[in-house]
């Protein structure tokens, strides 16, 4: 079974993939020491309380620092994120931050392919 996501769901969803790549680039770029954080997937509750947001890290290596880092800023980034979307919103979403690995499988499958020839 699917589950249904509304047409605004999909829009504040894609507004807060914009809105949280743009934190990550001005106001988080201290936080995030030098990585390249790229917001890969923003899906969002029907009540639009809770928002998970996938982020792709290179280089993947520093990904469990980084990924520690977002959890314990949480707070900051989701007031930024909050003054951003106000105006579309009424309560910010809480957001949780998940590790998008697929670039780290799509590398790994490369280099075992490379090997074999």
């Amino acid at each position: 079974m699917t589950e249904h996501v509304s047409t605004r769901q999909q829009k504040i969803a894609r507004q807060i993939q914009r809105d949280m790549a743009d934190i990550f680039s001005k106001e988080a770029a201290g936080l995030l020491q030098g990585v390249m954080a790229t917001v890969t997937a923003v899906r969002v509750s029907p009540d639009f309380s809770y928002a998970k947001i996938y982020v792709s890290i290179f280089p993947f290596e520093r990904s469990a620092a980084v990924m520690a880092t977002l959890e314990k800023q949480n707070w900051l980034l989701r007031r930024s994120l909050g003054q951003r979307i106000r105006n579309q919103l009424k309560v910010v979403p809480e957001l949780q931050f998940f590790l998008d690995d697929s670039l780290e499988y799509i590398d790994n499958i490369d280099h075992l392919l490379q090997k074999e020839e």
